[in-house]
């Protein structure tokens, strides 16, 4: 009964036993695919991050083998078939050229692991998290909280910032004037003590002050903290000016702003 013809087309025959081996075959990859993503799961040697590549990258050489495979299975000569076609692949690889470069670069995302899930990047003087890395193309979400879809290659091919590289915390920076008339270095102990009360800004490295400048009305300040929030960073920049600016006014400390004084001469009389 296995040897009952299907289809018959000029040397090809498909017979039973093709479907029924190629669906034996396709059994057993759903089975080892999922004893692959129990195994890369339950790893303790990876962070998630890394769990989610290593299984991605791993479903692409499975199925990239199992096409072949299936082929084989069906009784279909693939060099033949590869020669016969070589004219069309040529035309379809034109054609479909930038689409490779975004699969390619997809793999290479996987692979080297310099942008993973959960990372927060900066694409283009945007800042983006993102969720997941598929064959063509990565899924970000904003800050404004809108899913955008970036192609691979833009990902390969352009300089990206990434934000949480190596799990270090980043630095950040907030810059105020203070009047000439106040006491710096109550200044700078103030706006130290500031960002240390703030439970999402970390204590060590500890925030620090720097008098940046002597400008035309005001000196200027920088104050320096370090976050591992960063995707939600200017959310906490927000609440600490606001900190900044109910200290200052609680120590009577002036924040200056620009004054022009403008001098009229009057022309002499009987001129």
């Amino acid at each position: 009964m296995l040897e009952y013809t299907i289809l018959n087309v000029g040397n090809y025959q498909l017979k039973l036993h093709h479907l029924v081996a190629v669906a034996a075959y396709l059994l057993f990859v759903v089975l080892l695919l999922r004893v692959i993503r129990l195994m890369v799961f339950r790893s303790t040697k990876m962070d998630e991050a890394r769990k989610f590549s290593m299984h991605k990258l791993l479903r692409y050489v499975v199925w990239a083998i199992s096409v072949i495979a299936i082929l084989y299975l069906l009784g279909v000569n693939i060099s033949v078939l590869l020669a016969g076609s070589a004219a069309l692949l040529v035309g379809v690889g034109l054609g479909l050229q930038q689409i490779f470069n975004d699969f390619l670069s997809g793999v290479i995302l996987l692979s080297d692991g310099t942008i993973k899930v959960g990372d927060v990047i900066e694409v283009n003087d945007k800042i983006y998290k993102v969720q997941t890395i598929n064959y063509r193309t990565t899924t970000v979400i904003g800050r404004e909280e809108n899913f955008v879809i970036l192609p691979n290659s833009e990902l390969t091919c352009n300089r990206v910032i990434n934000w949480t590289y190596g799990g270090f915390a980043s630095r950040f920076q907030i810059d105020l004037s203070i009047s000439y008339g106040a006491d710096v270095e109550k200044v700078m102990q103030l706006l130290k003590d500031i960002p240390l009360a703030h439970e999402r800004i970390l204590k060590t490295p500890p925030p620090f002050v720097r008098l940046e400048d002597f400008g035309d009305s005001s000196l200027k300040f920088s104050l320096f903290f370090y976050s591992n929030e960063v995707f939600r960073i200017e959310r906490i920049k927000s609440s600490v000016r606001v900190a900044i600016f109910k200290a200052l006014a609680e120590h009577g400390i002036e924040i200056p702003f620009p004054q022009r004084v403008v001098h009229i001469i009057s022309p002499p009389k009987g001129g």
